[in-house]
C-alpha cells in the first residue's frame, strides 16, 4: 500500500493489470521509489521460475549488474507494478547496489510512472521471443516487444 506522504498511489491500468501512478507533479530527475525485494542469486531465481505457471513469462526481478536477481514477490513494494515503456518517463538509477527509481523528465499528476524494462533473454531474439514479451505502451516509436533490441 502507498504511504500516505507518497507522490504515486496504484491503480488499474491501460498498459498492463496494475500501474502506479503520480498523485502530484513530479520534477524531472526526482527519485520517486526504491525497487525493493529479496535479493537472491541468478540460480535461485532459474529455480523459483515461473512465479504464476498460467504466465511464466511475467515475474517481478529486476537484474542487478552483479549477476544477482531482486525478487519484488518476496519483500516488496508497489514500485513492482511501475509498467514497462519504450518511451518512459522515469529510469531505474543503481547507487551502490540498490534500484531507485527516478523520473527522467517532468511527470504530471495522474500520469502513470514507466520504465524501460529492456528485458534480456538467453535464447535467440526471434519474432516469436519478442511476442512473448510483447510491449503494450502505445508509444508512438513503441518496438513492440519489452526485450532489448540492441
Amino acid at each position: 500500500m502507498s504511504r500516505p506522504d507518497a507522490c504515486w498511489a496504484v491503480e488499474s491500468s491501460g498498459v498492463h493489470g496494475k500501474g502506479v501512478f503520480a498523485t502530484r507533479h513530479m520534477a524531472a530527475g526526482e527519485r520517486v521509489i526504491e525497487y525493493v525485494g529479496e535479493v537472491i542469486t541468478m540460480a535461485e531465481a532459474i529455480r523459483r521460475h515461473p512465479h504464476d505457471a498460467n504466465n511464466p513469462d511475467h515475474t517481478f526481478y529486476f537484474h542487478l549488474d552483479d549477476g544477482r536477481v531482486i525478487d519484488a514477490l518476496y519483500g516488496g513494494n508497489d514500485s513492482k507494478w511501475i509498467n514497462h515503456s519504450c518511451r518512459p518517463n522515469c529510469v531505474p538509477d543503481v547507487v551502490k547496489g540498490r534500484i531507485f527509481i527516478q523520473t527522467r523528465r517532468p511527470v504530471f499528476r495522474g500520469e502513470e510512472l514507466t520504465f524501460d524494462y529492456s528485458l534480456f533473454s538467453d535464447e535467440p531474439l526471434t519474432e516469436a521471443l519478442k511476442a512473448r514479451y510483447a510491449c503494450r505502451c502505445g508509444a508512438k516509436k513503441c518496438r513492440g516487444t519489452m526485450l532489448r533490441t540492441d
